[in-house]
């Protein structure tokens, strides 16, 4: 069967693999369709040190049943379903009080394992969620990166009438300013790119403003009526950016770093105590996966918005490289295979 195959950083392209044959306690899928991440393209590029060569790449993946055994969710073959792409050990202390995304044997496809941008995958079937009918083979693969912009709304206990800053404007940032307004929030999203905010004004983000601009803390005063945040999710990964959550964030406010910094952040601890300040991590999902597909299928988020071009498998390899160069002309590439 056909891989996108990373042989060594640079290197990737189509290779023909084995088909997978499942194990008692996995299901044989079909893949049907995938998405392109942001972890990918750090595997291409060689900067993450987990990934290790040569890898199969690919994390956020849809795909029907061929084959399965008898598992807790009812999921039979022919089902369409979406896989989870974080296997936890399930006897760690995060994993036993349910916090499986901060297993301490985590093992992430596309990452520490190979992913599942193939033609046939096997999979935990307890790790398969069934998708609605409704929802588009090109569009399954975004309900993973929605679980993540869920995790942090979640992490955070945003409420209704709370005002959310988000920082970046990429995919996981706007899914979140849309998971903001699907929980009745008011969402104000940053970012440095004028027209990635102007595209979200475009899709229903009211508030924005440019993270560079001098008065952001002055604007967010005002659309706070002098309150600020009560919750600040941080998206973008940049040291600059995580620095300004604690000046964004109200007194007794809560902020969520889910972006992925490259190095270490200085930051005046004593506005942590001062403001009394919430800090939670916000690592990828767990248990996310039912409410997003919900929220997709029932058109409270719509994914579509993000998704800027859907490519066939044997042309993910030059869209990988595309994206490596050039990430600013996109914000998502699904492929259906």
């Amino acid at each position: 069967m056909k891989s996108v195959y990373l042989e060594s950083p640079n290197n990737i392209k189509i290779k023909e693999v084995e088909k997978p044959v499942r194990k008692e306690n996995e299901a044989l899928i079909k893949i049907k369709s995938v998405g392109i991440c942001g972890s990918d393209i750090g595997a291409y590029r060689g900067v993450n040190p987990l990934v290790s060569y040569p890898r199969i790449i690919g994390h956020e993946l849809a795909g029907e049943v061929v084959e399965i055994g008898e598992n807790s969710k009812g999921i039979k073959a022919g089902d369409k379903v979406i896989i989870d792409p974080y296997i936890y050990c399930g006897k760690c202390y995060p994993c036993s009080i349910g916090r499986t995304n901060c297993c301490t044997d985590l093992k992430v496809l596309g990452v520490h394992i190979d992913g599942g941008m193939v033609e046939f995958f096997a999979h935990p079937s307890e790790l398969l969620w069934k998708v609605p009918d409704n929802i588009p083979w090109e569009q399954v693969p975004a309900a993973e990166p929605l679980t993540i912009a869920l995790h942090a709304i979640h992490r955070t206990k945003v409420t209704a009438g709370e005002h959310v800053v988000i920082i970046g404007a990429g995919a996981i940032g706007l899914l979140a300013a849309l998971s903001a307004i699907a929980y009745n929030a008011v969402p104000i999203l940053l970012d440095i790119v004028d027209e990635r905010l102007s595209f979200a004004n475009g899709i229903g983000i009211k508030h924005t403003i440019n993270a560079m601009d001098k008065e952001a803390v002055e604007k967010i005063k005002q659309i706070t009526n002098g309150r600020m945040a009560e919750v600040v999710i941080e998206a973008s990964g940049s040291n600059a950016a995580i620095r300004n959550t604690l000046d964004y964030v109200s007194n007794a406010g809560r902020v969520a770093l889910t972006g992925w910094p490259k190095k270490e952040t200085s930051l005046p601890t004593n506005l942590f105590t001062m403001k009394e300040i919430d800090i939670r991590g916000s690592r990828t999902s767990a248990g996310e996966f039912e409410e997003a597909l919900k929220l997709m299928s029932e058109g409270t988020v719509d994914v579509k918005s993000i998704i800027s071009k859907v490519i066939k498998l044997e042309e993910v390899p030059e869209a990988v490289k595309e994206l490596s160069e050039h990430p600013e002309r996109y914000l998502k590439i699904n492929a259906l295979i």
